[in-house]
């Protein structure tokens, strides 16, 4: 499931990215040769172009057929077998589709390589541009259709558990955070986005109904980052026994539901996420778990298995801890999309600034990194608020100043506008060339750091 949903996500939003170019070059009368989605090496699953008033197709061909070389105008839309993006194929225009030394003849009207800079500018940045407005558009939709869900941090009645770094550093489990930097916080999102995006480091949390200062340093989020860490604080609640999985090893040990585990291996773990962070280190080892069974302490030993689990579920806890849901208008929505968009582009960029560290390098994933982001079950409302968000991501990543992403030829284009002097076909070329090998190495080390980790039992 999560493997069709990166599927179904990325093969929209790699549709409407070459479709932003596509409009872009059409509008200057420029002739676009192929739109495809999906990369076609050696076959094509289905090739279609229409000429003479109907549109002709062709199944799973080495090349396209004869006749559609006949009618250059029109533009052969197609279908690769290689899920993994796509491309349009513009006249003209140096890039992974073409050569200098297709380049050699005259340059014609119809041509990207013929339009002025402003206009061939606009066809580069076509795709950036309709990703970021698509982004927009679906969180807008997603506001009017779902609405928004928050957690204020007051409605956490005991509390958060934090991460390792962050009990390094003087909070502790059941600290509830009030203010960053002298501001008031709402939701523990705006203390992750104070702390680890702009860097704040002064803290006041409410401690057994006082307050005390907490100061982190200013390595927290390199050293939180390198760590591994995927959150900074999780709702506290007790771990009261909601149910058994099939064969659960708590279960035939005598526990039952109601049952509140309070201690593992005589360790107390006063809530669930501290359970859960202790349980597998104890893989294939003997456990004792300790629980209170109508207020009277209790405690069965058993083995555990290789994935270190009991095979029990939590009680549902959302009783007490009560979310605010908010509906919006048609309307209403559209300004609200709009901020959460910004707001999202804003906060990816804050945070790219990591890839450049040893720690953030180290935590760069590929397609399995973000194919785990989708759950294993199907969500709609999940699906798409991914879908936004990688949008986001692929319009900011593909302006960035490399030769073979669109931002390079943002950045040729630009400096022809600036100096008057345009970069030769062969410099492109070449420039394309390094371009694509700096993609393949970043490709190869994010996905191998998946690889790794998959191995490692980390993803």
């Amino acid at each position: 499931m999560k493997i069709l949903a990166l599927i179904l996500s990325l093969s929209f939003l790699v549709f409407i990215h070459e479709f932003g170019h596509y409009c872009f070059a059409r509008l200057f009368k420029t002739r676009v040769e192929k739109f495809y989605l999906f990369f076609n090496p050696w076959f094509s699953i289905l090739r279609a172009k229409k000429y003479d008033g109907k549109w002709h197709l062709s199944f799973f061909s080495k090349e396209s057929p004869k006749e559609f070389a006949e009618h250059p105008d029109n533009t052969e839309w197609g279908i690769g077998w290689l899920p993994f993006g796509g491309y349009c194929a513009i006249s003209g225009m140096v890039d992974e589709t073409h050569t200098s030394e297709s380049m050699s003849a005259e340059p014609q009207s119809w041509e990207y390589r013929s339009k002025k800079a402003w206009q061939r500018l606009l066809i580069v940045l076509g795709g950036v541009l309709v990703n970021f407005i698509g982004a927009l558009v679906i969180y807008s939709l997603i506001m009017f259709h779902w609405g928004t869900e928050a957690l204020p941090i007051a409605n956490v009645p005991n509390g958060y558990d934090y991460n390792p770094t962050a009990l390094k550093y003087g909070l502790q489990n059941g600290d509830k955070i009030l203010s960053v930097d002298g501001v008031e916080v709402y939701e523990m999102k705006d203390v992750v986005n104070a702390i680890l995006l702009n860097g704040q480091q002064n803290l006041v949390v409410l401690r057994n109904g006082e307050k005390v200062s907490v100061k982190l340093p200013e390595t927290f989020a390199k050293e939180m980052i390198g760590n591994g860490e995927k959150q900074f604080a999780v709702p506290r609640f007790p771990f009261v026994v909601g149910g058994f999985a099939d064969g659960s090893l708590a279960k035939k040990a005598g526990m039952q539901e109601g049952d509140s585990i309070v201690a593992l291996n005589g360790i107390p773990t006063l809530s669930f996420s501290e359970f859960a962070s202790k349980i597998n280190r104890f893989a294939n080892h003997k456990v004792c778990v300790s629980y209170y069974r109508n207020s009277v302490l209790d405690s069965v030993t058993f083995t555990l298995n290789d994935k270190g689990v009991i095979g029990a579920y939590c009680k549902d806890f959302s009783d007490q801890i009560k979310t605010v849901h908010t509906d919006y208008g048609f309307f209403e929505s559209i300004p609200k999309g709009i901020n959460q968009g910004i707001s999202t582009l804003v906060s990816y960029v804050k945070q790219f600034k990591y890839v450049f560290s040893k720690e953030g390098a180290s935590q760069l994933g590929g397609f399995g990194a973000i194919g785990s982001l989708f759950p294993s079950s199907w969500d709609w409302h999940i699906f798409w608020n991914m879908t936004a968000f990688l949008s986001i991501i692929l319009a900011f990543m593909n302006v960035l100043p490399i030769p073979a992403l669109d931002g390079g030829h943002v950045m040729f284009t630009l400096w022809e506008m600036i100096t008057g002097k345009k970069p030769g076909d062969k410099f492109m070329e070449r420039a394309e060339m390094i371009g694509m090998l700096l993609l393949f190495a970043l490709l190869i080390y994010a996905n191998g750091n998946d690889l790794f980790r998959w191995l490692s039992g980390k993803l």
